[in-house]
């Protein structure tokens, strides 16, 4: 990941991910835009899921599923517009799921994610609506948004970063408060 100071290389994350009950899925980033070369990084990894933060064009990403039949696919949706709900139909019959995030893939040093900000989350609402997969959603979700986040989205899940982190390093008391948030919005979901 370019933008990204928390970058390992495979062979550190396929020894992780060697670590972690097969019951649980594990997730490899890559910023990779040819569907070889996500193959490539997904397989060194050895991770279930392969989560894709660069788009694709569409020829791309239609090769992922013979190159990668038993890994899932989720591909990152960097949410800075409306087109970005044009972008379901493209990527839809080649992925397992969606994220999106803040990224800015298109700067000089493009960014992917990890970014702090969070983007319109009515754009993303409109996402979940449309998209016929699960939809996760990232771009800095705290503690103190998640539930709202939760509430006016209704992602499938969430991801975080940024948001629970002192210094650059995981703060276990923010992470603590961003769970319990997520468990509360999700009982008061689910009882109304």
């Amino acid at each position: 990941m370019p933008s990204s100071l928390r970058a390992i290389d495979d062979r550190s994350v396929a020894e992780i991910i060697a670590r972690i009950p097969s019951t649980i899925s594990t997730f490899v980033l890559t910023s990779a835009t040819r569907a070889a070369d996500v193959a490539r990084h997904a397989l060194a990894a050895s991770a279930s899921t392969v989560q894709i933060v660069s788009h694709l064009s569409p020829d791309e990403s239609a090769q992922l599923p013979q190159l990668l039949p038993g890994i899932r696919r989720v591909q990152v949706i960097h949410v800075e517009n409306e087109s970005a709900l044009e972008l379901i139909g493209q990527y839809a019959p080649h992925v397992h799921a969606f994220l999106l995030d803040s990224g800015r893939p298109s700067l000089p040093t493009p960014e992917y994610g990890g970014t702090g900000r969070t983007h319109d989350w009515s754009i993303s609402a409109e996402f979940v609506r449309r998209s016929p997969h699960p939809v996760f959603l990232a771009g800095g979700l705290t503690p103190a948004n998640v539930g709202e986040a939760i509430e006016k989205i209704r992602p499938f899940g969430v991801d975080l970063c940024s948001g629970v982190r002192t210094d650059g390093r995981l703060d276990p008391a923010k992470l603590q408060a961003f769970i319990d948030a997520v468990r509360r919005t999700d009982a008061a979901v689910h009882q109304g």
